[in-house]
């Protein structure tokens, strides 16, 4: 499987007032991550709106287990990988490893196939093409 892997570091802005992360930040990470993967699998998002008419994959569900908390000025490294594969959706895995290598949160996520509709988006099958290029081994 594919994974990528991104190196963010904390900022003040990210941080509550006793300087660790605000956790509603890591989702906007992971959020950025799941971006970063596509991209990493040469995937930009704007070109798959285009070439396969798709408003998106939205998050339709997300759960979060925090085991060490992170603080200002700390480089975290985010790794993401698709875990399963469904035919309209798949389901996402979020590790934040802190500098030191300790696993400091996991986060999944289940993300919808979103196809244009005149009406409104609608499920749809998740090119095989796509499906490869995540599955792939890193290089």
């Amino acid at each position: 499987m594919l994974i990528s892997k991104r190196r963010v570091l904390i900022e003040w802005g990210d941080c509550d007032p006793a300087g660790i992360v605000f956790y509603p930040r890591y989702f906007a990470y992971f959020d950025a991550s799941t971006a970063h993967l596509f991209r990493t699998a040469g995937l930009e998002k704007f070109d798959l709106r285009k070439r396969y008419n798709i408003v998106g994959f939205p998050m339709v569900d997300t759960r979060a287990s925090f085991k060490i908390p992170s603080r200002y000025g700390e480089v975290i490294e985010i790794h993401t990988c698709v875990e399963k594969f469904k035919k309209t959706s798949f389901d996402i895995l979020h590790q934040v490893f802190k500098e030191d290598g300790q696993l400091a949160i996991e986060c999944w996520e289940t993300r919808v196939w979103l196809g244009e509709h005149p009406e409104k988006p609608k499920p749809r099958a998740i090119p095989d093409d796509v499906i490869a290029l995540l599955s792939s081994a890193n290089t």
